[in-house]
Parts: C-alpha cells; sequence; structure tokens
C-alpha cells in the first residue's frame, strides 16, 4: 500500500473491447486481460445479453439441496468438451477454493479408499497454485508463502521442466523427459504417502510464464498411474482455450484425476471455478455415511449469473471458430514481433498459444515498476513479474491492436534505456 504514495491506483471508468478507459477517458491496452481473466473483452454484448437475461429469472440459490438449469447445462457442456472420463463438477468461487477443492477431495479419496497415510502432494518447483493455506502449501513462491511459513503444511517440490533450464542445445522434449526421470525417483521414494501431484499444464504462470514440452504431462500421468498418485492439472490460468487449445491437457492427450477451471470460464465476468473429476472419484464419496462425503461448500457455489457469463462464453467459442482464430492471431503478433524478438535487451522471446513472454537485460532492480509506469503513458496496460514481460491480450484483439502493442512494447524498451 505504500507504494501507491507515488503509485497512485489507476482509476478505471469503463472497458471496450480490449481497452480500459479511465476518468479522463485514457485508454489502456488491457494486455494481460486483467490478470488473465477475460477471454472476449470488456461489455461483451453477448455475455451482457446473457447475465441480464438472468438477472430477470434466478440471481441466486444455494447448492445445497437445490440446483439451477445454468449449472446442469454448465456442468454437462463441460463433460462434452473436457477430456475423457472428467464426468463430475464441483463448483467453487475462485481459482484457490478449486485448489482447496482437490487437494482436499484427493486426501479424502485415499482415507476412503483405505489408506490414509497418503496426505502428502507434491508440485513443481516455482509453481504457483494460490494464496489460501492450502494452495500456498503447493506453492513454490517465496514472496507469497514464506511470512505464513508456521502455518502451511509443507509439501515436496520436484524440478521444473521449464525450457529455459535446459542445457545449451538441448531439445525441449529431451528435457522435460530428464526432469520427469527425477519425478520418477521422487515418486519411487515417496508414492506410498503421496495423494497427488499438482502441475499448471504447458505454462507456469508465477514463474514468468515458464513453458514446457507437452512430454512431460505425459510421463507424467503414466508414473501417476504407475505410482497410485492422483494428477491434478490445475488449468486455472491455462485453460479456457490460452495455451492453444480448449484444454492444455489436450496436447498431451491425457486425462487428468482432476481439472481445475477459474479465470476465464466466465470470460473475465464473474468469480467461478470447478473442479472436474473421474466416476471413480466420486463413487468413493458414494455412501450413507455421513463422514464419507465430501463437506466442503462455499456460500455462492455454482451462481446462476456465473453460470450464463460461462454459458455464454463457450457459446462464443463455439459460434466464432475462436481457437482457429486464435492459431491466425498468435501467428500474426509472432510476424510482427519481429523486431521485438532480436531486440539487444531482449532474451528468451516465446510462445505458447496466445501467452508470450520474454526476459529483459536490465540493471534495475525496479524494473517491474518503471516498466508498468512507462507502460500506461504509452497507452499499455503491462505487469512485468521481476524481469519478465508477458502479454495474455483478450482473443478479441485486433490485427491493427496487435501492431500498437508491439509498437508501444518496443518505444518503452528503449525509453527505459534497460
Amino acid at each position: 500500500m505504500k507504494r501507491h504514495e507515488t503509485l497512485p491506483l489507476v482509476p478505471i471508468q469503463r472497458g471496450e473491447g480490449v481497452w480500459l478507459y479511465d476518468f479522463d477517458d485514457r485508454r489502456y491496452l488491457d494486455t494481460v486481460s486483467s490478470w488473465w481473466v477475460n477471454l472476449f473483452g470488456h461489455s461483451n454484448p453477448r455475455i451482457n445479453a446473457a447475465i441480464t437475461d438472468q438477472l430477470g429469472k434466478l440471481e441466486h440459490v444455494m447448492l445445497a439441496g437445490f440446483t439451477h438449469e445454468p449449472v446442469v447445462q454448465l456442468s454437462e457442456r463441460l463433460r462434452e468438451l473436457a477430456p475423457a472420463g472428467l464426468g463430475h463438477c464441483f463448483y467453487g468461487s475462485d481459482g484457490a477454493s478449486a485448489t482447496e477443492i482437490a487437494l482436499k477431495m484427493s486426501a479424502h479419496y485415499w482415507r476412503n479408499s483405505g489408506r490414509p497415510q497418503k496426505t502428502q502432494f507434491i508440485s513443481l518447483q516455482n509453481s504457483y497454485h494460490g494464496e489460501t493455506l492450502g494452495a500456498l502449501s503447493v506453492t513454490d513462491v517465496a514472496l507469497f508463502k514464506e511470512a505464513y511459513g508456521a502455518l502451511i503444511f509443507q509439501n515436496a517440490t520436484v524440478v521444473s521442466p521449464d525450457s529455459r533450464d535446459a542445457a545449451e542445445g538441448e531439445d525441449a522434449r529431451v528435457f522435460a523427459l530428464r526432469c520427469a526421470a527425477q519425478l520418477e525417483v521422487h515418486l519411487q521414494q515417496h508414492h506410498a504417502s503421496i495423494a497427488a501431484f499438482i502441475i499448471e499444464p504447458l505454462v507456469q504462470g508465477a514463474a514468468g510464464m515458464a513453458m514446457y514440452h507437452h512430454a512431460y504431462l505425459r510421463r507424467a500421468r503414466e508414473l501417476c498411474d504407475q505410482y497410485q498418485v492422483h494428477l491434478i492439472a490445475d488449468e486455472i490460468a491455462v485453460g479456457m482455450g490460452r495455451t492453444g487449445t480448449l484444454f492444455a491437457c489436450e496436447q498431451a492427450a491425457i486425462t487428468p484425476d482432476f481439472l481445475l477451471l477459474s479465470k476465464g470460464i466466465t470470460g473475465g465476468y464473474l468469480p467461478l471455478s470447478v473442479v472436474m473429476t473421474t466416476d471413480a472419484i466420486y463413487q468413493a464419496f458414494y455412501a450413507d455415511e455421513v463422514a464419507r462425503g465430501f463437506l466442503h461448500s462455499h456460500s455462492y457455489t455454482g451462481n446462476p449469473l456465473a453460470c450464463r457469463a460461462a454459458l455464454a462464453t463457450l457459446d462464443i467459442f463455439a459460434a466464432d471458430d475462436v481457437l482457429n482464430s486464435n492459431r491466425a492471431k498468435a501467428a500474426y503478433l509472432n510476424r510482427v514481433a519481429a523486431p521485438l524478438r532480436v531486440h539487444p535487451k531482449v532474451k528468451n522471446f516465446r510462445n505458447t498459444g496466445m501467452i508470450w513472454a520474454f526476459e529483459v537485460d536490465t540493471p534495475h532492480a525496479d524494473f517491474a515498476q518503471r516498466c508498468f509506469s512507462l507502460a500506461l503513458e504509452h497507452e499499455l496496460l503491462l505487469r512485468p513479474m521481476g524481469n519478465t514481460v508477458y502479454f495474455m491480450p483478450p482473443y478479441v484483439i485486433s490485427e491493427r491492436e496487435i501492431d500498437f502493442l508491439i509498437g508501444q512494447t518496443l518505444k518503452i524498451l528503449d525509453r527505459l534505456g534497460c
């Protein structure tokens, strides 16, 4: 909060498409989709219409002993779209809630299955899965968790397949499998006490958009099957088309035991999260004994307004052939970004789907803050992580707006002097 004495909050009055406007009508291109949530632009008329229609019918009812049409429809749509076998949906309020639900459900499954000793979890180095206490226990970003170390159940991490760490000249797939071999060693030694392995498929967001080869996911699925450990795919940030397919797991042709969705699922409109799981896990809780049930709830679980926003979002994917359109836009941005890729201060320029990132060689410890402030002067909303600059724009970005984004970013790098 003290930082805002010199870096005032930016008051936003309205949004339209990829743009945010302040009260002086200055505009900012939302290059980060308002923390990775907005898919089809601000004030999207189709999502607006769906929510408005729902407002006239039902704003909310609890999902304890009740149900409603939007949540049933959304569950059925997700079942049809998700990797095969994920036929059950459990709803929460946000991404961290989805992580908490999956961790609890995994451990409780093993308890109900006569293996109560399986209470440990593993995650990748530099992983991020949320900031509630359970989620922090599988998050490996010191800035977020060190202050709460005494409150957190500590879990192990395994080396990340982040392609930036590959040896010079080493193929990304070969490096990913080399990292997977270390996962295998850990599972060999500790599988009896491990409930689940949680992973962000293809891209580790808070690690600076660490990207890796899908061979790691495929091998992780094989190892989790071999050692009877659940695989939790955290697609909170990378799902809903961000990596080029609707779900990142599709690129490895795997089905996780748990699939976590949030952020873009409502098009960036309303908080909603979903944990999708298999019939085998569902059946472990299907019993007369109350203690065997999964006793977890949120007041606004499966909110009808949020579910209608999610249904409208899925409708847009289908009607507009969004995934193919995104591939064309990604190819265009990569062409336009050629000068950025070869900029003398830019390193590790990389792209997966509708996510781009690069590191800036800079001596400035406060680079992220300087870049953010200068970007606002150039009509961009950029939020670097350390010296990593990334783009994750709404899918409705036009070629003209892509030209603007790249051109302004080059100006910012030149102004910073790096």
